[in-house]
């Protein structure tokens, strides 16, 4: 039987075969199911401050804690799929945020629906962290930016699906919000087909010393035996958090480190005030709430656009021209929503703004994830991303101030700048990192 020799990667060079395919599906499945409870609340705000006599303050407190739990998902996320693998990580976060959804449909009050969209938060980011680098490892290096643009593409179809759907309940009953949520149990689905056919990742089988079960999924997956005996000598001790924390500030990364962070504490909370707040400023600006919701239908349909697009780019000029091409016309775009006026030119424009605002950041999940070696790389991503979140957290309590102080074109106005002012900074400081095998990136 013929042995392929590597000494550097695990699946670069082999062809990606079906049953390789049907991992990325599980993947997208589970995406699907987490954006329908990531993106859901955007929808379902405007009938809770109807029923429940909110204010536009009590939004921006539930949003603060929903990040605030994404943050430590992030944080914790690598670590945790570290130390018991991508695999049970991944379909852990997916009970938690499936259950945590159902537990928001049934909350008798805000504090119970606030407490119960942190976990949401908690498990959508602790999946979104661990699937980022999961992916990283699972894909061959010629087409990863490829297959993240991909599986987020066909997963984020649920974004205009969960928009449609509110747009046909949430008007029925005053009580109707609550079906939207009780929806995200679905999410057990992709938690039974993950168990029966997610696998585990050869890479982080090496690092364990389980070199025998990660050849025989490489073997499962791709067809080709494989010698992975050569590339587990050459495994580095994955550091542990403080380490990679004081790692990422050294002179080595420490360029690359603040270029990311820049650009996460300032895009970040951009393309949550756009997707996270548009259907409830649009009701302030004089929408009704139907209209508001048709209209947010049809600007989230450009979600997985924007990660089909990703797909076609994300693998030219090393990341970052592609990354700073579409940050910049995602500023271009929110400069001239704000100004914006008529149900056909909102929806044209907003669905241009969204497009490219999803684009830029599946494109970053690559990025960030190829920045840094094997020993530092889920820790580094959940730190960068984070970040982004506490500095979202921290904007979406601002928002309800910024509309009372400068109206519609005021909130807008700050995500052009949110998405202009670090391009510089990329396109001089960043790396280029597209192409590379991951053991070779230091």
């Amino acid at each position: 039987m013929e042995i392929k020799k590597t000494s550097n990667n695990y699946f670069d060079g082999l062809k990606v075969t079906s049953i390789h395919k049907a991992l990325f599906y599980v993947i997208m499945m589970a995406y699907f199911f987490e954006q329908m409870d990531n993106w859901n609340f955007g929808f379902v705000a405007p009938a809770l401050i109807q029923q429940w006599g909110l204010k536009m303050a009590d939004i921006g407190t539930i949003q603060f804690f929903y990040f605030i739990g994404m943050t430590i998902g992030g944080l914790t996320g690598g670590v945790i799929s570290d130390i018991f693998g991508r695999r049970k990580t991944f379909l852990g976060a997916i009970l938690l945020f499936s259950t945590a959804s159902v537990v928001n449909g049934f909350a008798p009050n805000l504090n119970v629906f606030i407490i119960s969209r942190a976990l949401t938060g908690f498990g959508i980011f602790c999946l979104m962290v661990t699937s980022q680098a999961f992916i990283a490892e699972m894909a061959p290096s010629e087409t990863r930016g490829k297959w993240q643009g991909s599986v987020a593409a066909v997963g984020f179809v649920a974004v205009p699906f969960i928009g449609i759907l509110c747009r046909g309940i949430i008007p029925t009953s005053p009580e109707a919000w609550r079906y939207v949520f009780y929806l995200g149990g679905l999410g057990y689905v992709a938690f039974m087909v993950g168990l029966k056919y997610l696998q585990e990742s050869p890479r982080w089988l090496v690092s364990k010393g389980r070199i025998n079960e990660a050849e025989k999924i490489v073997y499962k997956l791709s067809g080709v035996n494989v010698d992975l005996k050569e590339a587990a000598s050459k495994i580095v001790p994955k550091a542990n958090p403080f380490e990679v924390l004081y790692g990422m500030f050294t002179r080595k990364y420490i360029k690359r480190t603040l270029v990311i962070l820049l650009w996460m504490l300032l895009t970040v909370p951009a393309s949550f005030v756009v997707v996270g707040w548009t259907p409830t400023l649009l009701v302030q600006r004089g929408l009704s709430v139907s209209d508001s919701l048709t209209a947010s239908f049809i600007l989230m349909i450009g979600v997985p656009v924007g990660c089909y697009i990703s797909s076609l780019v994300s693998d030219k000029g090393g990341r970052k021209i592609p990354m700073a091409i579409l940050s910049g016309l995602t500023g271009a775009f929110a400069l001239i929503f704000g100004h914006t006026t008529g149900f056909i030119p909102v929806i044209i424009v907003g669905f241009c703004l969204i497009a490219c605002l999803m684009a830029t950041a599946f494109i970053t999940y690559s990025y960030i994830a190829e920045s840094y070696p094997t020993k530092m790389r889920n820790t580094a991503v959940g730190v960068h991303n984070a970040v982004g979140r506490v500095a979202t957290a921290v904007l979406q309590a601002l928002v309800p101030m910024l509309y009372l102080q400068y109206k519609f074109v005021g909130v807008y106005n700050v995500v052009v700048i949110l998405s202009w002012l670090p391009i510089i900074v990329l396109m001089v400081w960043g790396m280029s990192t597209g192409g590379k095998a991951l053991e070779d990136i230091d």
